[in-house]
């Protein structure tokens, strides 16, 4: 893992309780990629759902809004991490097996450091 990246991303909510949220994440997410900045999605609480493989495949809010699932692929091809919370997939019985095998798990150590470290964040809780 990255001890540093440019922007950091948290997203707390799951497909069913937000998906503007989700949508949200990786869009701004993908801007800063676009910018030239490095970009980290990182996946709390609730969001830990997110990484199972196709979870966000029908995540689709609409125009102007491309399908989250689509962006997350857009974001990973530029270059962007996605990472999650180990104690939060604890927390909601989620293994590490079950998650996307592009997706990297990270202790509360590695949020802080990240989000003291980056130049700008944005929390969707």
């Amino acid at each position: 893992m990255a001890n540093t990246t440019d922007y950091v991303g948290t997203l707390f909510d799951n497909s069913e309780s937000n998906p503007s949220k989700i949508t949200l994440a990786f869009t701004m997410a993908g801007v800063a990629l676009k910018k030239g900045h490095s970009a980290t999605v990182i996946l709390m609480v609730d969001a830990v759902h997110l990484a199972k493989p196709n979870a966000l495949d029908n995540v689709d809010i609409g125009d102007p809004f491309e399908p989250a699932g689509e962006l997350l692929e857009a974001f990973i091809e530029k270059g962007g991490q996605v990472l999650v919370c180990g104690a939060c997939m604890k927390h909601n019985g989620v293994e590490e097996s079950d998650i996307d095998k592009r997706f990297e798990v990270i202790s509360g150590d590695d949020v802080v450091e990240l989000l003291m470290n980056a130049k700008g964040s944005l929390q969707l809780n």
